[in-house]
């Protein structure tokens, strides 16, 4: 039995020659991605309550979905009249072929890497990034690239996860099979501060804890599935599973009184504009 254990995140753990394998995986999940994410909809759904674009958003001004992923959030930019300036940008080519698929005429579909980002200085008024820069091997060169491309007074939203994201899963897995990892890392919330203001001195950083209801510890590992969000770290097995080894971490992960479990996410967002 296969279990995937993960989510969008884990930074600490992911290496440059593993953005094929990102990729791909997202790709493989693009079709069942929407239906799965709500946790993604939520984060995104916050920062959109701030954001200066989406009911008022100028016909000239150009915005970017950085890991927009199948475009859900990039469509809430996409007005019929004002999408020529948008665009959306993934790692992941079946993502991408997602978006085009059900977004609308006139938006931009681009591939390209976080860390190296195929677009001029002070081209962008608004770069918007839900959940994708913990995927990233180097997030400090991700913050240095959304400044060089945002035009003075120029606006960046980013979410992410950190450390304590899943630590039911995490504590469960660890009882059942200590000698491997099956839940990505997470920056420690203060390596995550040091990190964004060393690039962006004034931004604003906000966190939280969200928790979620799940069936069981296998629905939660089906969600994860379903969003392409498997472990990559170093210390993953690389055989299937066992049963046994499977059965034991749902019986260490703790239940609420109904039989259900809850899942914990640390959750983190920045706040920037550029002077």
């Amino acid at each position: 039995m296969r279990v995937v254990s993960g989510l969008p995140g884990g930074s600490a753990g992911i290496s440059q020659t593993l953005k094929s394998d990102i990729a791909r995986s997202f790709g493989v999940a693009s079709s069942t991605y929407d239906r799965a994410s709500r946790l993604q909809r939520f984060m995104g759904d916050t920062m959109l309550q701030r954001c200066p674009f989406v009911d008022d958003q100028p016909l000239d001004a150009r915005i970017l979905d950085l890991g927009c992923g199948t475009g859900w959030f990039t469509r809430k930019f996409a007005d019929p009249a004002k999408s020529e300036g948008v665009s959306g940008l993934d790692l992941s080519p079946g993502m991408l072929e997602q978006a085009r698929r059900q977004g609308p005429k006139g938006v931009s579909w681009i591939a390209g890497d976080a860390e190296h980002l195929p677009l001029s200085d002070n081209s962008h008024d608004q770069v918007f990034s839900n959940l994708m820069i913990q995927w990233c091997d180097d997030p400090c060169a991700v913050l240095r690239e959304c400044r060089r491309i945002l035009r003075p007074d120029g606006c960046l939203m980013m979410s992410t996860l950190l450390d304590g994201t899943l630590r039911e899963l995490k504590a469960a897995w660890e009882a059942a099979d200590p000698d491997h990892q099956h839940v990505n890392r997470f920056e420690t919330g203060f390596a995550w501060q040091t990190k964004v203001h060393a690039e962006l001195p004034d931004a604003v950083i906000e966190t939280r804890t969200i928790r979620l209801r799940y069936q069981s510890p296998m629905a939660l590992a089906g969600e994860l599935r379903q969003l392409g969000a498997g472990f990559r770290g170093a210390g993953r097995r690389r055989a299937v599973t066992a049963p046994g080894r499977v059965r034991l971490m749902d019986s260490q992960y703790p239940r609420e009184p109904d039989g259900t479990i809850m899942a914990s996410y640390e959750a983190a967002w920045i706040y920037w504009q550029k002077q």
